[in-house]
């Protein structure tokens, strides 16, 4: 009976030591645009590898179920509620979450956005997966070395608000003078969802005969409009391109509906993006335009006037190397 207590008594002890550790363990989480999309599923892959190298980081990775700001209020408030130490957000909405984020941070939680940005009121730093120009430059590059002689393009979107897409959306029309011969037909928006962006390729197509070229700075948007075009039968007469995941992109490149294509790596995203939130929730780095935070393998990122940084230049991938990474990312 006695040894049975001492038993039970080490039990409870051992069990209220590791639930003291657990709790001493910073809780990062990371908030994407909506939950069953593959960019961000990767990205979460990198946070988990970051969580691991750190050895005392949980990650709680979260969205809602659609690409609204008001879904990520909800979530944001719950995180509020559980009192984590540090968010990290890729927006739906740039203003939109900036009420709910400061209130975030006056109770203490250290708030980053990265991928699609926050309004600076309401965060500490910005992760743009790249330079905005250097990605604007990419997918107007991506259609226009594959058309000669010029044509007609068209850019399938995300949201209309979405922060990012509206940024290498500008930056690629800045860009555009340098292709005398691309003309730009329109722009539509698939609210990062395969059905509507598929539709949306299709009245593209139907609206545009003699359109060459989709571009889509989504990787939602640019699988559903490879699909439309082959669907269509204008493989050949219709190039997609503009960012997606190997993974998914990989039967396009097969099918020919799409040449090429960018992305940066999604898991290399997330891996810096949780650095970023760990280094100013610790407080051994700072936010303030030109701090230098530590990102891990990743090296370290250097702040603007903006509080923002810039991870990486886009990868292209074509039939040339799409095979080495397809089962990676």
């Amino acid at each position: 009976m006695k040894l049975r207590t001492f038993l039970t008594t080490v039990a409870l002890a051992s069990g209220l030591l590791a639930q003291q550790a657990a709790a001493e363990n910073m809780r990062i989480a990371l908030v994407v645009k909506a939950l069953g999309i593959g960019f961000f599923e990767a990205a979460d892959k990198g946070a988990e590898e970051a969580a691991k190298e750190l050895g005392d980081v949980d990650i709680i990775y979260t969205g809602p179920t659609d690409t609204t700001a008001e879904g990520q209020i909800e979530v944001i408030n719950a995180l509020i509620a559980q009192r984590v130490d540090a968010i990290a957000i890729s927006a739906n909405d740039t203003d939109a979450l900036v009420p709910t984020l400061k209130k975030a941070m006056q109770r203490g939680i250290t708030v980053v956005s990265f991928d699609s940005g926050v309004a600076p009121d309401g965060r500490m730093a910005h992760l743009n997966p790249s330079s905005n120009e250097l990605i604007g430059k990419m997918i107007i590059k991506l259609a226009a070395d594959n058309l000669p002689e010029g044509g007609n393009v068209a850019v399938l979107s995300a949201t209309s608000t979405s922060t990012n897409q509206n940024i290498w959306i500008d930056e690629m029309k800045k860009d555009l003078p340098n292709y005398p011969k691309i003309n730009l037909v329109g722009t539509v928006y698939g609210d990062d969802l395969a059905d509507k962006s598929y539709r949306e390729a299709q009245g593209l197509m139907q609206s545009n005969p003699a359109l060459d070229a989709i571009i889509a700075p989504t990787s939602v948007g640019i699988v559903a409009a490879a699909q439309a075009v082959v669907d269509a039968g204008k493989v050949g007469q219709v190039n997609v391109t503009g960012l997606g995941l190997p993974s998914e992109m990989a039967g396009a490149i097969e099918s020919g509906a799409s040449k090429s294509f960018a992305i940066w790596n999604p898991i290399d995203l997330g891996y810096s993006a949780v650095m970023m939130a760990y280094h100013l929730k610790k407080g051994d780095a700072e936010a303030k335009p030109g701090a230098e935070i530590p990102i891990g393998r990743m090296g370290s990122v250097t702040l603007d006037d903006t509080n923002s940084a810039a991870m990486a230049e886009p990868f292209v991938y074509d039939k040339s190397n799409i095979d080495q990474f397809k089962s990676i990312f």
